[in-house]
């Protein structure tokens, strides 16, 4: 952790970064049924229902969106290079890159309460970030993040919504993810995948991704199309990812495939096309044992190594950074997850009142207090339900602080825009929400 001054804007404090392990270790949840609360929700929409905290991991969605910079040095990669489609194969790697957190995480994140916020600074990474719950029914989180030498800027807001199915959860992130690349005055858009938890009742829960991602390139018209794999019948196409680079002419210049648990790789579509007829012809030798989704989890858990098979002549576009040896223990979080939370000496003064790390239910989460955590999360609920109560009687409207509702300059639909200010450090009229 650091703190340097800047000129102009105040401090720059390294916001995360050192801590290599939770207070205390993740809480069982094996005394508690998720049935019991959820058995009256089949179909629903689960924003407005409450859920005991003993479910959640101890970081908010503001921070679990922050994770999808952690492979940042993919963004810069791509600032580095000169041919749009070579850009364009690792943007979309690291638009892979963004989900890959989330698999094994099965706790729910907290809902953001109304006007919560969350910054990260990394200077090591050279980028900082700063995001906002700026509605709450419909819950929508908006962020920017912004390189700290001008290179890129990475925006979007997320409407997770939430359905539950009886065996499984469903999560549909709405809301577009914009990626400016300033160097070359391009402008890539996409939205997430659908994610999925299953097992919700009985067995071990897994995650699956799926789903179409459709990467545009505004300025060049160069598109890139991902297939997210449904695991199908026996589980052969779990957490598989393929796709291809079209120009825009609709000429397919790359194929790009992995899985985003593990890697991403690119190849000539002629190489792909006689290695697949090859694959077709003489069959495959290692025929896999027929077994469901969740025990083909297992297996590649238990192989702890690649899975891929690699097509010859590809160009390996990203490969996961590999989880700390005690992460099942830790809520099966990332190193990059880890560190989220931390709030050492110095960063209170600075950070706004607002921000995520402040919150005394996550904190008392972290340290292993669910007794305090639960209780913190119903006061601060109450508190939330009383504000609006009162706003309601004043025909007051909600004010967001750092973002405004606006129009996306390249998709031209809504979106939440920030309007820039937060890291002059000036909170004095930030709302009082813990």
């Amino acid at each position: 952790w650091s703190c340097v001054a800047a000129t102009g804007t105040g401090n720059i404090i390294q916001m995360g970064g050192k801590m290599k392990a939770l207070p205390a270790e993740m809480i069982s949840r094996n005394n508690f049924s998720v049935w019991s609360i959820l058995k009256k929700c089949i179909g629903m929409e689960l924003s407005k229902i409450a859920m005991p905290v003993v479910f959640n991991e101890p970081l908010s969605f503001l921070q679990r969106i922050s994770e999808y910079m952690e492979h940042t040095h993919l963004i810069y990669k791509a600032c580095s290079l000169s041919d749009s489609i070579d850009r364009m194969q690792v943007v979309a790697a690291f638009a892979v890159s963004a989900v890959a957190s989330q698999w094994e995480r099965t706790g729910k994140p907290f809902n953001p309460l109304l006007g919560e916020t969350f910054e990260l600074v990394r200077e090591d990474d050279g980028y900082r970030l700063i995001s906002e719950q700026v509605s709450h029914h419909p819950p929508v989180s908006a962020f920017h993040a912004q390189s700290l030498k001008h290179e890129f800027e990475f925006h979007g807001s997320i409407y997770p919504k939430l359905k539950f199915w009886g065996k499984s959860v469903e999560a549909e992130p709405k809301g577009t993810m914009t990626l400016e690349l300033l160097k070359h005055k391009e402008a890539y858009t996409w939205t997430n995948p659908m994610c999925c938890v299953h097992n919700i009742i009985l067995g071990k829960l897994w995650i699956e991704q799926y789903g179409t991602v459709e990467i545009v390139n505004h300025s060049t018209g160069d598109k890139c199309v991902l297939n997210f794999k449904p695991c199908g019948m026996f589980g052969k196409e779990l957490h598989k990812v393929e796709g291809h680079i079209q120009d825009k002419n609709k000429k397919k210049r790359r194929v790009i495939y992995g899985k985003w648990t593990e890697c991403m790789y690119s190849v000539d579509p002629k190489a792909y096309d006689t290695h697949k007829k090859l694959e077709k012809k003489t069959g495959d030798a290692k025929k896999l044992k027929q077994h469901s989704c969740e025990s083909e989890e297992e297996h590649e858990m238990s192989e702890g190594q690649e899975t891929v098979t690699v097509i010859p002549g590809s160009a390996l576009l990203w490969k996961i950074t590999p989880r700390p040896a005690h992460s099942a223990q830790m809520y099966n979080f990332t190193s990059f997850a880890m560190t989220l939370n931390e709030l050492e000496p110095g960063m209170e003064r600075l950070m706004a009142p607002t921000d995520c790390r402040l919150r005394p239910d996550i904190r008392a989460m972290e340290n292993g207090d669910i007794e305090t955590a639960s209780t913190e999360k119903e006061r601060l609920e109450e508190k939330q339900r009383a504000a609006r109560r009162e706003r309601s009687k004043d025909e007051e409207e909600w004010a967001t602080r750092w973002f405004q509702l606006g129009t996306n300059p390249h998709t031209r639909g809504e979106d939440w825009i920030y309007t820039g200010g937060y890291f002059d450090r000036n909170y004095t009229d930030c709302p009082n929400i813990y």
